[in-house]
């Protein structure tokens, strides 16, 4: 069959479909140009995986007097997460019910009321309609009638998650399965150090498959390789990573649990939405954190007693990361700004009574991650202006580096289906 590309004018489902079963049949390879170019794609990938999945909002510190708010924006979405007068947290669509108007424009602050800048629709910070101006001359209209439409929203360990399906699967239930790894971090009292928003001209999946594979570490990130063994076949580094679960329980001060793998991420998921991941493996012998020099860069986290010398890899939803270390978390954020365009938001906590300039040196501190997430921008840019060519043909992909980029590859075509 001749290839499909986007600017071709009789892109269409029916072309999406075919595109997306042929492309069932050959696992193991990356996407084709067509998958990044088009338009009808990107709209069924915005409907089908990101408005139906769990993705991290944001945190509870960040709100935490009544009418504070944030906003969670998804490609042309936005949502709104706010602390109303009664101290509980509601989410809700940023959009006035009555013309669809933003009711809130800035990405953060308080509010006692959210007023439509059109036509002064006014909305509790609850989201309910408080007043409607001059429409008592529509017979039989009630403000109760006209909510915001509300967005699911739960909370694990202070983390704030959101999923633009009100009847979208129970969370929760599925983070507990979390708890022992996660847990003992606390996240729930800890600080956010610092946040910064990288934004790349790429299509969002160049960004996840990205992240979801270390074959490129060794030769993209020198810094980061020097210290994390992720850059190595697992027959490797195995030795390391088992020394570092033996030791783990007598240094850190928890259970065994706390190493332990959960896989029920993609294709594994147990609900849509709502993959859980959790792997904890070694750092280089003689390196503590993942900082410059590997050396501890704050106060150890929460329940944690000492370095065990290993990392805690986390995923929750599809597109939402975290890197864990024994003196601070990084967590990571992707999210779709439009179809070639990517933000990839990344967040550092500390314990939350950590002093900056005390306890720890905020440059110091993102210092690893900031680069490689540059590095990051860098090479995705470079992967999509190639893999953008008419000429390019994916080719194979690493059975073991790679493993869960395939996997995440399945789960997408599935779901892409009509």
């Amino acid at each position: 069959m001749t290839a499909v590309f986007a600017t071709d004018q009789d892109d269409s489902s029916i072309v999406a479909n075919s595109m997306v079963e042929q492309q069932k049949s050959k696992q193991g390879t990356s996407l084709p140009t067509y998958f990044y170019q088009s338009d009808v794609i990107y709209k069924r990938e915005l409907k089908k995986l990101f408005f139906n999945s769990w993705i991290y909002a944001g945190h509870i510190s960040e709100i935490p007097n009544s009418g504070d708010y944030f906003l969670c924006d998804v490609g042309n979405d936005s949502a709104i997460i706010c602390r109303h007068e009664d101290n509980s947290i509601h989410s809700f669509l940023n959009v006035c019910r009555h013309r669809g108007a933003r009711v809130a424009e800035e990405q953060c602050g308080n509010k006692k009321a959210f007023v439509c800048p059109y036509h002064g629709w006014a909305y509790d910070t609850n989201g309910t309609l408080k007043r409607a101006r001059e429409m008592e001359a529509l017979e039989n209209f009630s403000c109760d009638h006209y909510p915001l439409k509300p967005v699911s929203h739960t909370i694990f360990h202070g983390m704030i998650f959101i999923n633009f399906n009100a009847d979208a699967p129970d969370l929760g239930k599925h983070l507990a399965q979390l708890e022992p790894s996660l847990g003992p971090y606390r996240l729930e009292n800890a600080k956010i150090a610092d946040r910064e928003t990288y934004t790349v001209g790429a299509n969002w999946k160049f960004v996840i498959e990205n992240y979801l594979e270390c074959y490129h570490c060794a030769t993209s990130h020198r810094q980061y390789a020097k210290i994390h063994t992720l850059r190595e076949k697992w027959e490797n580094v195995k030795q390391r990573v088992e020394e570092v679960h033996k030791n783990s329980p007598a240094i850190t001060g928890l259970g065994s649990a706390f190493c332990e793998t959960v896989s029920k991420e993609y294709t594994d998921a147990e609900a849509f939405g709502c993959d859980i991941w959790h792997d904890r493996y070694g750092l280089y012998e003689g390196y503590l954190t993942g900082s410059k020099d590997g050396q501890p860069v704050a106060p150890l986290m929460g329940d944690i007693g000492g370095y065990d010398g290993g990392a805690g890899d986390f995923q929750i939803g599809p597109f939402t990361f975290m890197l864990n270390y024994c003196d601070h978390a990084v967590l990571y954020r992707f999210i779709p700004r439009g179809q070639h365009k990517t933000d990839m938001d990344v967040v550092w906590f500390v314990n939350g009574d950590a002093e900056e300039g005390k306890d720890y040196n905020k440059a110091e501190l993102t210092a690893l991650w900031h680069d490689t997430t540059m590095e990051d921008a860098y090479i995705i840019s470079r992967n999509a202006e190639g893999a953008l060519s008419d000429f390019y043909e994916p080719g194979p992909l690493h059975p073991e580096f790679e493993e869960l980029q395939m996997k995440f590859l399945q789960w997408y075509l599935d779901n892409m289906s009509a």
